[in-house]
C-alpha cells in the first residue's frame, strides 16, 4: 500500500503533518481537494488516510470521501481532523467507519500516537488479507481418475469468467475445496474468499451477518457481503438460507448494492457468488422452501462434484496426500499404504466421501503401529482381522445359506464388480489385478450376466467385447 495520504485544503497544514510524519520515517502523499484525493486512492490505495472533514471548493467533503473509502477500500484506516470539531462531527465520522478523530490545533504527540496505532491496524488487516489469500491459493484438487478429470475440466472453464457457479454433490465430497480452487485460479485470487455457512447462522441474525449494521455506539460493522468486496462470497448449503433472506440476497445480486441494518446509505459491492448444496433445489422450490428466482440467478453454471464412490481410482492419491499433510501440519508419522490397505480403501463404502477418508487416515496415523507401511488390519472395521477367524473368512448369513454354485457365482459377480469400480471401469487393469486375461474376464462377466449393464456402486457399466473403459 502507498504510504500515508494526507488530505487538507490548507497547504500549510498538510505540509506540516507530512514533515512530522516523514521525520518519523513514514512515506506520505498530499492532496488538497477531493478530486486529487480520489485520484491518489485509485492510483494506489494508502496504508492510512489523514482526512480533513472540511474541504473548501471540493465536490465532496470529508464525510463523503470517508463513505467512499470505506465502501471501496474498507481495510484503509481513516483518521479525521477538523478545526471545527465537536462531538456530533466525531460521532458522525466514527459512525461512518473512521478510525479516530483529532481536533485542530492538534498536539504532535497525540497525532503520532493515533498514527502509530492506525498503521498497526493497517498492518494487521493486510496480514489478515494475506492469510486469506494464502489459504485460498493452497486449495488443492487431488486426483487423476476420469470423474475427477471431468470435474477439473469444468472448473478450469469457469475460472476465466465471473459467472455464478452452483456446486452440487453429497456431503464431504469437496465442494468448498472446489470453490476455493475456482477462486484461486481466477482474476479475483488476490481478493477475499468469504464463506457463509447458512446452517450455522440463526435465521434472526442472518441479515445482520450478511449485510452488517450501523449503530451510534459502535459505528459501522461490515457484514460478510461487504467483507467479500472484490472477491468471492461462498454460500455453503444455500438451501438452508431463510426465505426472507433469500429475497434480499436476490435483490443484492440484481443491484450489486444493499443497506446495512440500522443504516440508510447504499453499500455497493463487487462480488462473485459461488454456492453449493447437497439437496435437490428443484424439490425445495416445489415445496416452497427455495425461491425460483434465486435459483435461476445462482445456477448459471451448475457443476456436479462426484462422490468418493465415483472416484475410487483417486483414493490412493488422496490418502497419500492426507498422510503427507498430517505429517507436515501435525507431525504424524509419514507412512505409506500397503497394497492390501490400498485395495481395502478402494473397496470400502464411503458415505462420508473425501471427508470420511481424511478422518480415517488421521485416525490410523494417530493410533497406528509404528512408522512402517499401513496394513489393512489397522483400518476401521478390520481390527483383529475383521472378517477373518484363524485365517478363515467368516461368511455372511445370506451367502452361507446358498448352494455352492449360487454362492460362488454371487461372490464372483460382486467381487468383479467391486474391482471394476475400484479401477474406474478399466477392464485391462482389472484383469491384471485379478489374474485373468482380458478376453477371459469379458467371458466371465458375460457368464455372470453383467456384460451389458453392470451396476457398480453409483455407476452403471456398459461392457462390450471391444470396450476398454466403463462409459
Amino acid at each position: 500500500m502507498g504510504g500515508i495520504l494526507i488530505v487538507d485544503d490548507e497547504r500549510d497544514i498538510r505540509e506540516l503533518i507530512s514533515d512530522i510524519l516523514r521525520d518519523e520515517g513514514y512515506a506520505t502523499r498530499l492532496a488538497g481537494n477531493s478530486d486529487d484525493c480520489m485520484a491518489a486512492i485509485n492510483a494506489d490505495a494508502p496504508a492510512l488516510m489523514i482526512l480533513d472533514i472540511w474541504l473548501k471548493d471540493s465536490r465532496m467533503d470529508g464525510i463523503d470521501i470517508l463513505k467512499t473509502v470505506k465502501r471501496d477500500n474498507p481495510d484503509v484506516p481513516v483518521v479525521i481532523i477538523s478545526g471545527h470539531g465537536n462531538i456530533e462531527i466525531a460521532v458522525a465520522a466514527i459512525k461512518q467507519g473512521a478510525y479516530d478523530f483529532i481536533e485542530k490545533p492538534f498536539n504532535i504527540d497525540q497525532l503520532m500516537v493515533v498514527v502509530s496505532r492506525a498503521m498497526e491496524t493497517s498492518r494487521l488487516r493486510r496480514e489478515n488479507s494475506d492469510l486469506r489469500r494464502r489459504d485460498v491459493t493452497t486449495a488443492e484438487m487431488i486426483g487423476s481418475g476420469s470423474a475427477f478429470k471431468l470435474l477439473k475440466s469444468q472448473m478450469d472453464k469457469v475460472t476465466k469468467s465471473n459467472g455464478r457457479v452452483m456446486l452440487w454433490g453429497p456431503s464431504g465430497s469437496g465442494k468448498e475445496v472446489a470453490a476455493r480452487f475456482i477462486h484461486a485460479q481466477s482474476t479475483r485470487a488476490a481478493g477475499p474468499f468469504i464463506t457463509v455457512t447458512s446452517a450455522s447462522i440463526r435465521p434472526d441474525r442472518m441479515e445482520e451477518v450478511l449485510f452488517g449494521r450501523e449503530t451510534p455506539e459502535r459505528g459501522i460493522e461490515p457484514g460478510l457481503l461487504e467483507q467479500a468486496h472484490g472477491g468471492v462470497i461462498y454460500f455453503d448449503e444455500v438451501a438452508d438460507m431463510p426465505l426472507g433472506t433469500q429475497s434480499k440476497i436476490l435483490r443484492v445480486l440484481v443491484e450489486q448494492q444493499f443497506t446495512r441494518a440500522g443504516g440508510t446509505d447504499k453499500v455497493r459491492v463487487d462480488i462473485r457468488v459461488i454456492s453449493s448444496t447437497t439437496r435437490d433445489l428443484k424439490a425445495e422450490i416445489g415445496a416452497g422452501r427455495f425461491r425460483q428466482e434465486l435459483f435461476d440467478r445462482l445456477n448459471v453454471v451448475p457443476i456436479a462434484v462426484p462422490s468418493l464412490d465415483e472416484r475410487r481410482e483417486d483414493i490412493p492419491e488422496l490418502a497419500q496426500h492426507f498422510i503427507e499433510a498430517f505429517n507436515r501440519t501435525q507431525g504424524l508419522p509419514l507412512r505409506e499404504l500397503s497394497e492390501e490397505a490400498t485395495a481395502l480403501l478402494q473397496t470400502m463404502p464411503w458415505p462420508g466421501n473425501v471427508r470420511q477418508l481424511r478422518n480415517v487416515i488421521e485416525r490410523v496415523l494417530i493410533l497406528g503401529e509404528g512408522t512402517g507401511p499401513i496394513e489393512a488390519r489397522e483400518l476401521p472395521g478390520r481390527e483383529g482381522g475383521g472378517g477373518e477367524t484363524d485365517g478363515r473368512i467368516v461368511l455372511s448369513g445370506g451367502l452361507a445359506t446358498l448352494p455352492l454354485r449360487e454362492a460362488r457365482e454371487l461372490f464372483e459377480r460382486e467381487y468383479l464388480l467391486t474391482q471394476i469400480n475400484r479401477f474406474g471401469g478399466n477392464i485391462s487393469r482389472t484383469a491384471s489385478f485379478v489374474g485373468m486375461e482380458r478376453s477371459a474376464l469379458h467371458r466371465k462377466l458375460k457368464s455372470l450376466g453383467v456384460v451389458t449393464t453392470a451396476k457398480a456402486g453409483n455407476r452403471v457399466a456398459h461392457l462390450d467385447e471391444d470396450e476398454e473403459e466403463v462409459e
